[in-house]
């Protein structure tokens, strides 16, 4: 069941872009399992996030791999860290989050269509 339908003109203002993981540590201050994540987006910058996938992701296989992420979010604070955009993924049966990736690789900051 579909919640609220959007019009093209929100869709629009939704900035989903590429980039990739330069760096990704533990987030030992979290109150949930999850890694502190530096993502290059290109021209968009370089920005940082929190993010639950430990149960599918190692830190060791994250730096290097392409994400889709909504960069234009306000900031948040998660602990004592703030959050500067949203990663991608989809929630499993077991709460595990897959992230959402290209399959090719492509310029950092290219958006989302």
């Amino acid at each position: 069941m579909i919640k609220d339908y959007i019009s093209w003109t929100d869709f629009d203002k939704v900035e989903m872009r590429v980039g990739t993981i330069i760096n990704a540590v533990e987030f030992e201050e979290a109150i949930k399992p999850a890694y502190k994540i530096t993502v290059d987006f290109g021209k968009y910058g370089i920005k940082k996030t929190s993010a639950q996938i430990t149960k599918l992701y190692k830190i060791e296989d994250l730096k290097g791999r392409q994400i889709i992420a909504v960069i234009n979010f306000a900031p948040k604070q998660i602990a004592n860290f703030m959050s500067e955009f949203l990663i991608l993924g989809v929630m499993g049966d077991e709460k595990e989050v897959t992230l959402i990736q290209p399959t090719n690789k492509t310029s950092n900051g290219r958006r989302v269509q």
